[in-house]
This record gives structure tokens, sequence and C-alpha cells, in this order.
């Protein structure tokens, strides 16, 4: 009867919000600049490299939700490659969690909500702001899970209306609409075969990801089986409709030689709608948007550090937990990662650093669907692959065709990024070889 009133679940509409505050945040109102000045500048071609986006996304998340129906254990990727490869590979991935996956978008998406909020309030310095805003909500999540849930409910509610209000005004309130089409034409197609068209994708691709948030506390889900793939799948395909209608609104208000190269998006973008303090109404707006993402991620990525204590005794002190289930220590742990990242780091030194060792990860995941199906053709799956296997097939190759770019434009961070894998494999041996020690619970070899 305790363990009834002390351990919370969280419900269906709760994991949405999760999944659609930790895709929504900087993406979308700052990389259309760096779209536009890759060459993109057609229309239609922007809209179809923000479907492709949404494309690859909606592919993941059903791979993400048919494992984690069969595989219902908080951790997202660490979990599924220590079941489905080897532990080691699951341990690189839950260190790189532990120590970039999570820390580093919470610093980026505080740097961002900074420097939004000191173009209203110029004398504040952006850093302070940020750091303000971690610390206020780990200690909201530091409490309860419902709390926490109630808190992210709002703040995505306010995300999708704030949203939602901008798109409107840009078609109502827009004094000069750009001549904009988005049937393809002959143009369309030579931007979508270029190679700004694919190096524009890695952009896109980083403003979806996210996409499987909620497999991350798939152990604290009410029914995961049911849950997990509704809540990856419903919020993925959210999130693809704002982002297409918030990018047409963009190029609809707004010329293109004003927005190529330009970060702040949605402030000029306010600023054509509204006039001289659009912008800085915006500015304010989009600081609000960023408290949801940094929410979401500051309570998705402790569960798989907590997870990681779980199995490896060496590093047992980081699964404590409260009385109510809440992962304390590694909610402390991560938060103030992110602090250390953000006070000693750069926006684009954290942004080309963590995308392509993410896609590593994200790959090898899908994958492992052929893998489990292959080793247990018999299992009850209470969710499958809609178009397996073509579904993860395109998103397998459109990954790695986005990784290839990835590395040939930022080949040192990327050499960073695999340079950390190493470091995580050289961790994991170590507590391996501590825990032969005292006895181990679920280690393989």
């Amino acid at each position: 009867m305790k363990n009834s009133k002390t351990i919370q679940k969280i419900g269906l509409l709760t994991a949405i919000s999760y999944v659609i505050a930790n895709m929504v945040g900087t993406g979308v109102f700052t990389s259309l600049g760096f779209q536009l000045a890759g060459g993109v500048t057609d229309v239609a071609a922007v809209m179809i490299l923000w479907l492709m986006g949404g494309i690859i996304a909606f592919t993941g998340a059903q791979v993400y939700g048919e494992l984690g129906s069969v595989m219902p254990r908080s951790g997202g990727e660490y979990h599924f490659l220590s079941e489905l490869y080897h532990p080691a590979l699951g341990f690189m991935s839950g260190f790189f969690s532990m120590f970039v996956g999570f820390a580093a978008p919470i610093a980026l998406a505080s740097m961002a909500l900074g420097t939004y909020f000191s173009n209203v309030y110029a004398g504040i310095n952006p850093q302070y702001i940020a750091a303000g805003v971690i610390v206020l909500v780990t200690i909201v999540h530091s409490t309860s899970l419902k709390s926490g849930g109630a808190f992210q409910n709002i703040f995505t509610i306010i995300k999708i209306l704030l949203i939602i209000a901008f798109i409107v005004a840009g078609f109502v309130f827009t004094p000069e609409p750009q001549n904009v089409s988005i049937i393809p034409s002959s143009v369309t197609w030579s931007q979508v075969l270029s190679s700004g068209f694919a190096v524009s994708l890695i952009f896109v691709y980083y403003s979806y990801s996210g996409w499987n948030a909620s497999a991350y506390f798939v152990s604290e889900l009410k029914n995961p089986a049911k849950n997990l793939p509704r809540s990856l799948i419903i919020g993925t395909l959210i999130v693809t409709v704002l982002y297409l209608l918030v990018n047409f609104i963009f190029l609809y208000v707004s010329p293109v030689s004003s927005l190529t190269g330009q970060l702040d998006i949605g402030a000029i973008v306010a600023g054509d709608i509204f006039g001289a303090k659009g912008g800085m109404i915006m500015s304010g707006l989009i600081s609000l948007l960023l408290i949801s993402t940094i929410s979401s991620m500051v309570f998705a990525g402790p569960r798989v550090i907590q997870v990681i204590g779980e199995d490896y005794p060496a590093l047992s002190f980081i699964k404590r937990k409260r009385k109510n289930g809440v992962p304390l220590v590694a909610i402390l742990i991560q938060s103030s990662i992110s602090l250390i990242l953000l006070f000693t780091s750069t926006f684009e030194q954290l942004l080309s650093y963590l995308g392509f060792v993410m896609n590593i990860f994200a790959v090898l995941t899908v994958i492992g669907v052929f893998i489990h199906r292959r080793k247990y053709p018999n299992m009850s799956r209470p969710f499958k692959t809609k178009g397996y296997p073509i579904v993860p097939i395109i998103f397998i190759l459109f990954v790695i065709w986005n990784m290839i770019f990835m590395f040939k434009e930022k080949t040192l961070e990327t050499l960073i990024g695999l340079a950390t894998l190493l470091i995580g494999l050289a961790f994991y041996y170590i507590a391996k070889a501590f825990a032969k020690k005292g006895g181990v619970r679920n280690i393989n070899s």
C-alpha cells in the first residue's frame, strides 16, 4: 500500500509533452538562416528539407516504440544497445549521455534562452540568466514526478499555443507578405540535389532531435507497451506539422535576403510582422518557450544515469532515489555538468560535437530492430514498426548520409566525439573490473 502512494507514474499526455518539449527548442528558431546561406533558398526546397527531417524522426520513433515495447526499461540507447549488442556499447552510449548527451543540449538551450532574454533586458548577463533557469528547473524536477510533470505540461502547452499564435499572426498581420510558392520547380529539385541541401539537413536533424525522449524513462510510464510508441509517434507528428508551418511563415513574412546567415530568425520575422517592438517581444517569448525544452531534458537525462548506477557497482552512488522515486543524485550530477559547459563552451562547439555521436547510437539502435526480430522471431510485440523493413532502412540511410557530410564539414569536432567514446570504453572496463570484486548484477561478458 505504501508503494502505491509513493511511486508515481507518467501518463500519456505528459509523455507526449516531454517529447514535444525535447524537440522544439533552439533549432527551429535559429537554423533557417544557415540553410539559406548554404544555398537552399527556394521555398519548396526548404519545405522538403523540413519534411525530410520529420520523416527521419517519424521512422526512428516507430522503431524505438517497438524496441521499448519489448524491452520496457528506462535508459534509451543505453538499455537497447546493451541488450542488442554488448554491455560495452551500451555503456559507451550511457557514458556519452551522462557527460554530454543531455548536459550539453541543456547548456545549449540555456545559452539561447539567455541570449534572447538579454535582447529584452540588455543590462543582464545572459550566462547568469541561463544558469538561474537551470538551477530553477533542477529544483522543480528534484521534488517529485507529479510536480515536474505538471511544470512540464504547463510550459509545453504555453509553448504550443505561442507557436500557433505566431503562425496565425504571420498569416493575418504581415503588412507585405512575400510571393512564395510551395509547388516544386526545376530550381527546387536542383537545390534538393545540392551539397548545400545535405549540409542543411544536419541542422534540420538537430532541430528534430528529441523524438526519442520518452524512451529514456520507459520504466516510469503508465502502460509503457502502449504509451511509449504512442508518445513518440504523436509527439513527432505534432512537431513536424509545427515546423513546416513555422518555416513557411518565416519565408512568407520576411525576404530571404534579411534572413540569410542570421541566428535570431524569430526576432527578425516578429519585427517584420509587428514592427520595431516585435523583435523584442518575440525574444521574450522564445525565452519562455526554451524553459520547456530545458525542463524536458533535465527530466529525461538522469534516467539514463540512474540505470547505469543500477547496473555497475562502481557507480552505484548515482542510482540513489528519493522515496518518491526521483533520481536526485543523477539530476544533480547532470545539472552540474550543464552549468560547467555553460561557462566553458561556445554554442557552435557544443552543437557540432553533439550531432555526430548522437547519430551513431541512433543508427545502431534502429539496426537493432532487425537483430531483435531475428533473435526472438516468436516474441509477442505490443507495437510493431509500420512498413517494416522499409521504414527502418529509410532512417538508417538518411542518417548515415547525414553523418558523412557532417564528418566532412566538422572533422575535428566529430573526431573529438569519437575520442569521448573511447574514454567511455575505458571506463567500462574499469567499472567491470571493479564489479568482479563484489559481484555483478545485469552485466554480461
